[in-house]
């Protein structure tokens, strides 16, 4: 099952998308949004999963074109983002190139924000900043969506309480970090709105690729129109999402629609190249003694996708530029 949301109000309009991404159809009589179709997902799951069924089967009517460029994010706006770093290595790897040893505590316990929610950006809307002096990055990751959360909940129930998977693009504005982490309370202003996949798919559309509640399928960055990286989502992969959500889940419940992300995907065999800028520069500090690649310019351009066994895509493209910013 493929879900959508199309630009329309601050919810979007909820769509069925067909397998191959080409058709959609609308799902309003189901659930006018997909927040909606979260809250009552036992009821609204089967009967959505039905009109997929028959999309694919070309036997349902008032089918139209899917365009991901109509998208929202499949959630425009949420409960809950809460980001981890499950990736450890790749927090080990930029800790390591500014001199930073690494607390061993960073292996068993994630690391983990809680990022703005109130509006995200859709898959192909532009990345706006107003200065490229702030350090523009993108971030490839995974997310999951959750329905209700229980306080307390352990790993090994969280799994089943995972219900969609999306694409993320994390942006980080890296040269605002330092001054905002010198305060000691945390970031804010470097991570402005974060974009995700057009589509939102659950775990059983992937397959054998979806095991411990992990997606074991490559990550397919390209900047510019250029491979930059293609890290496997399920390699080196620390914290499962079942972990992620529990962590989350420790002194607080999570509402129906919330979702955790992964972290930049990154993997130790450094050959697959990677999901951020940050972690290439910090190869080629490591590497060559300074950082080459620059960060993102304006007029840039990001692609952010997974693709199954066979080629085809699975949640759609993130397809962003970069615009200078007008107030």
């Amino acid at each position: 099952m493929k879900l959508a949301s199309l630009k329309q109000g601050r919810d979007g309009a909820l769509v069925v998308v067909s397998r191959d991404l080409k058709r959609a159809v609308g799902a309003g009589h189901i659930a006018p949004t997909l927040q909606h179709a979260m809250d009552h997902w036992h009821e609204a799951a089967p009967r959505l999963m039905r009109v997929y069924d028959l999309l694919n089967e070309g036997a349902v009517a008032g089918e139209t074109p899917f365009d991901a460029r109509a998208c929202a994010a499949p959630l425009p706006r949420a409960y809950q983002w809460a980001d981890g770093s499950a990736y450890v290595t790749h927090v080990e790897l930029v800790r390591r190139a500014r001199g930073a040893e690494m607390p061993p505590s960073f292996w068993t316990d994630p690391l983990m924000y809680q990022g703005g929610s109130d509006s995200f950006i859709g898959p192909c809307d532009p990345i706006l900043a107003e200065d490229e002096a702030w350090g523009i990055d993108f971030e490839g990751e995974v997310a999951a969506i959750t329905d209700d959360v229980p306080m307390g909940c352990q790993a090994d129930a969280a799994g089943g309480r995972i219900k969609l998977l999306m694409l993320v693009n994390d942006v980080s504005l890296r040269n605002l970090i330092p001054a905002e982490l010198a305060k000691n309370f945390g970031f804010f202003q470097y991570k402005p709105a974060s974009a995700f996949s057009p589509v939102a798919i659950p775990p059983d559309e992937l397959g054998e690729a979806w095991h411990d509640a992990k997606v074991h399928l490559p990550l397919t960055v390209t900047y510019n129109g250029t491979r930059f990286g293609h890290p496997n989502a399920g390699e080196d992969m620390t914290f499962s999402f079942a972990q992620l959500i529990a962590h989350a889940a420790k002194t607080r419940a999570l509402a129906a629609g919330s979702i955790i992300g992964s972290g930049t995907v990154s993997n130790r065999d450094h050959s697959v190249g990677s999901a951020c800028i940050a972690e290439r520069r910090t190869l080629e500090t490591l590497e060559q003694g300074g950082a080459r690649t620059p960060f993102m310019a304006f007029g840039d351009r990001i692609r952010i996708e997974m693709f199954d066994l066979d080629g085809r895509s699975l949640f759609g493209a993130i397809d962003q530029d970069v615009v200078r910013y007008a107030r």
